[in-house]
């Protein structure tokens, strides 16, 4: 294990320690308090940290990517689309140069996006097939899915804006991206499936001079 990798493990490791202190916190509180203590029912928190927002805007779109499958799931529409996925890098490019993100990180962050996207298309398509049983029972419009996933792009670019002075710094970005994305699976109460995928979709957040995703 290289220097780089010794400390992005380092950082890694303090942050879920970080996380697993703040997730149990609220249960010993309830432990405590006897009978009357009730869970939380709050929908609007969001992961924690500084990358707590960014996080919490990938989860969104990974929870998104459960629409495209059930858009496409029993039909001819393919899971791969390179043709898509060519003009959604290119939008990002154009957005990112416009909004001053380094566009080469930003373009790497989205197809980490798009990869993950897949993922969880391929896993649904799987677990519905396996049991038809739990296959969607409606079809969601795949331009209206489109349409939300293009305003979570701007959003997403708006953060990496906003975070671009912690993602260069890989020890203090890799503690709060640990943070963030164990306490965001926490709280979404994401299974295995969506959780992989959030690891895949900030697989790159805290190396934006470094872009290690390609274009497709």
């Amino acid at each position: 294990m290289n220097l780089r990798n010794r400390t992005t493990h380092g950082a890694a490791t303090v942050g879920l320690l970080l996380a697993a202190t703040v997730l149990a916190a609220p249960q010993a509180m309830a432990a405590g308090t006897g009978t009357n203590a009730e869970p939380a029912t709050s929908t609007t928190a969001e992961p924690l940290g500084k990358l707590g927002p960014l996080t919490g805007l990938v989860i969104e779109r990974i929870r998104v990517s459960d629409d495209v499958a059930a858009s496409k799931f029993g039909t001819a529409s393919p899971i791969e689309d390179p043709v898509r996925e060519a003009q959604v890098l290119e939008q990002v490019r154009q957005q990112a140069d416009a909004a001053g993100v380094n566009s080469d990180a930003a373009v790497a962050f989205f197809q980490d996006q798009i990869t993950a996207s897949k993922d969880v298309q391929r896993g649904l398509f799987a677990r519905w097939t396996a049991h038809p049983e739990e296959a969607p029972t409606t079809r969601p419009d795949l331009g209206q899915v489109r349409t939300r996933l293009d305003q979570l792009t701007t959003s997403l670019l708006a953060e990496l804006k906003n975070t671009e002075h912690l993602r260069d710094k890989p020890v203090a970005c890799s503690v709060q991206l640990t943070l963030a994305d164990v306490t965001g699976a926490a709280l979404e109460h994401l299974d295995t499936l969506h959780r992989q995928a959030l690891r895949t979709a900030t697989d790159s957040v805290c190396y934006p001079s470094e872009p290690t995703g390609q274009q497709g």
